[in-house]
């Protein structure tokens, strides 16, 4: 019997055909990142101050400027030892008979006037941004609901990321990634034109099952075409095109200014992924797995074509060792050691979205140019891909894995301690830690498509509220996987020693020379 990877030895490993199914792939990543950190953009909550209409037409006649009429009106706080305007409360009293003037050298003795809630909304200091926080005024005591916006989008991923992981498995990585992009495409649209913030978060919740398990899809997608050897590296610059859109996206938020277009913006990329129906054909893996022989075969030769290869008569005896294997949600915590696992990666993959995510509010709350900061954070996770090629055939992918958790959970401490008047050690010690979970986040895929029998199919995410750093601890108690070679049965997993005879062909594929380096079998769907 011949397998799909001894076929993919004369089809070619990483040929035409796959560079170009991956480079469209690629693309996938960066709207991506619009839509997990645009909060930044479409969330930014400028300075505030009660409205109050007689002063409001007060500083219009007088030709003060929105603070100065702040400077005299609005009641003192203290806000980090510093007395400063307060953005929730007013003097509760009738400015027309007051002997307000407007002469701005004028003192008034108002600090015995009693203070009350706003009782007529909100004016913003911005120039010209329009964000939903400034339109459904969300701020004082409704504050917190911006955090639902990204709170709905996570559960939006957690829910997409198991049911489309699923659907994949079931009808195929083509197609759901295709449904996944429709659905992106009508969610993303529902979104810009949401007519309450109820509504916006509903269509929110929608937009996140879409999108994560379409970037998985994807993910899975080339994986699955792509030589052993190639396969880790390929996953890396995948996410890696996610910090490309990273790049982009202040650049989009600096021209458009009002949240509901730069919504549209984000989304549109999306549906012209629906294009890729004809650009990108159904893995030949999950074919094989489905007894689908004939096809698989046809998108195979296809493939072969493209890279100008030819195909022996062992394409006719090619099969799938795992076509008859019954998976189950269950495997994953069937064995001890399985439970451990599933555990510890779900943890951090979790416990690193929570940390990417105050990293970025904090980058964007630092009180600079909030395009400059944005564009510098974004920068610093390039160097996030190189240095985990760099160390994990070195140095094993534990060591990087729990170090990287550990500065990531460490400068979310500093960051709180330091004083805004630090902005640019500050904004330092953030990007650090940036770099850092960015590691971590593209390390807990591989890792996991590592530790897992091929056959499994992994739902990608469970919903864990933790901290990184005791994160990092927990993938120590991981096993090294650098130079051991792979399960293949769940017994494996529990029995390690009974792999020690195991051959271990098919090396990882290494931008930097190395001469001990290990394999993968196959990918399980994440």
């Amino acid at each position: 019997m011949t397998t799909f990877d001894d076929i993919l030895e004369e089809t070619g490993k990483f040929g035409r055909c796959q560079k170009r199914i991956f480079a469209l792939l690629c693309m996938v990543s960066m709207p991506w990142a619009g839509i997990y950190v645009g909060i930044v953009f479409q969330g930014y909550t400028p300075d505030h101050w009660c409205r109050q209409p007689a002063v409001q037409e007060h500083r219009e006649t007088c030709g003060w400027t929105l603070r100065d009429g702040v400077k005299r009106t609005v009641p003192l706080v203290n806000v980090s030892g510093e007395l400063q305007p307060s953005s929730c409360l007013q003097y509760d009293m009738d400015w027309n008979s007051t002997a307000l003037s407007c002469d701005l050298s004028q003192e008034l003795e108002l600090s015995e006037s009693p203070r009350s809630s706003c009782k007529h909304g909100w004016e913003y200091d911005y120039e010209g941004r329009q964000s939903f926080v400034t339109e459904f005024d969300l701020v004082c005591s409704d504050g917190w609901l911006v955090d639902m916006f990204q709170a709905t989008l996570n559960v939006g991923f957690l829910i997409g990321s198991i049911a489309i992981g699923y659907l994949a498995d079931r009808f195929g990585r083509k197609l759901s990634f295709l449904m996944s992009n429709l659905l992106n495409g009508i969610a993303g649209i529902l979104v810009a034109v949401a007519p309450n913030y109820v509504s916006l978060l509903v269509f929110r919740t929608l937009y996140g099952f879409g999108v994560k398990g379409g970037w998985v899809a994807g993910y899975v997608l080339i994986t699955e075409i792509v030589g052993v050897e190639f396969r880790r590296t390929v996953g890396v610059v995948y996410q890696m095109f996610f910090s490309v859109g990273i790049l982009i996206l202040p650049l989009l938020a600096y021209y458009i200014t009002d949240w509901r277009w730069l919504q549209v913006v984000i989304t549109v990329p999306y549906i012209l992924f629906l294009s890729y129906y004809w650009f990108i054909p159904e893995s030949p893996r999950w074919l094989l797995s489905q007894n689908k022989k004939d096809k698989a075969i046809e998108i195979t030769e296809a493939m072969a074509k493209e890279n100008g290869m030819t195909l022996s008569k062992q394409i006719e005896t090619l099969t799938d060792d795992n076509a008859n294997t019954t998976v189950s949600f269950m495997d994953l915590i069937r064995t001890p050691k399985m439970r451990k696992h599933t555990f510890i990666l779900s943890y951090n993959w979790f416990t690193s979205a929570v940390v990417y995510q105050g990293l970025i509010m904090r980058l964007g709350i630092l009180g600079g140019n909030v395009y400059i900061d944005f564009l510098i954070s974004g920068l610093v996770e390039f160097p996030a891909a190189f240095l985990i090629l760099f160390t994990i055939e070195r140095i094993g992918r534990r060591l990087p894995f729990a170090v990287a958790n550990f500065v990531a959970g460490a400068s979310c401490f500093i960051t709180a301690c330091i004083p805004d008047s630090m902005f640019w050690f500050k904004t330092a010690v953030a990007c650090i830690g940036r770099l850092c979970i960015t590691m971590t986040f593209e390390m807990v895929v591989f890792v996991n498509t590592e530790l897992y029998p091929t056959f499994v199919s992994c739902p990608s995410s469970f919903l864990v509220r933790s901290l990184a750093i005791l994160a990092g601890g927990l993938v120590l108690l991981l096993p090294e996987t650098r130079g051991v070679p792979l399960p293949d049965t769940i017994d494996d997993i529990e029995f390690p020693e009974r792999m020690k005879g195991k051959d271990q062909n098919g090396q990882l594929f290494n931008l930097l020379p190395t001469n001990d380096v290990t394999s993968n079998k196959d990918t399980a769907v994440v």
